[in-house]
């Protein structure tokens, strides 16, 4: 008889790899409560553009908002930056705050998914899965047809050489 792991509840958050000299960009996931078909509005996604601009202690790469989570890629913007945890809770709340419908409250799960990319190839790989989860979702025929992603701050992988 097979014995079932036990389940993690919430995502392990692992502090940032640092390693000399080394980029360190994140892929974040993030939900919303009950996974429900939020953020695919252009109202909505300048209000997420308008956080991340004014959570300024991270940097926002690229990033595609889908109608129940999100997917973005951040970095630290100095030494000095908090946690990730810290910065998405400060970007949520800013988000929570100036939502246009108060009763779609609550917005968010409350954690989020994070990954640290090792290289320019996973960064890039990483890249194409974002881009093209509205067409595996079957919400747009490709990548480029969808209008709810972009780029804030362009991103380069500083690798060891």
């Amino acid at each position: 008889m097979e014995e079932s792991l036990p389940r993690r509840k919430r995502p392990a958050h692992f502090p940032l790899r640092e390693s000399f000299n080394l980029s360190q960009i994140v892929l974040l996931t993030v939900c919303t409560a009950q996974r429900r078909p939020l953020l695919a509005r252009d109202e909505i996604v300048s209000l997420l553009i308008e956080s991340w601009q004014k959570a300024d202690s991270w940097t926002v790469g690229r990033y595609t908002v889908l109608p129940d989570h999100l997917h973005l890629f951040c970095a630290p913007a100095s030494d000095l930056a908090p946690s990730l945890s810290t910065w998405v809770k400060f970007w949520k709340a800013l988000v929570a705050r100036r939502w246009p419908n108060a009763d779609e409250q609550p917005i968010w799960q409350p954690s989020f998914w994070d990954r640290q990319l090792r290289s320019n190839d996973h960064y890039s790989q990483r890249w194409e899965y974002v881009r093209n989860n509205p067409v595996r979702h079957k919400l747009a025929s490709t990548a480029d047809a969808w209008p709810w992603q972009g780029e804030l701050c362009a991103f380069r992988f500083h690798d060891k050489s």
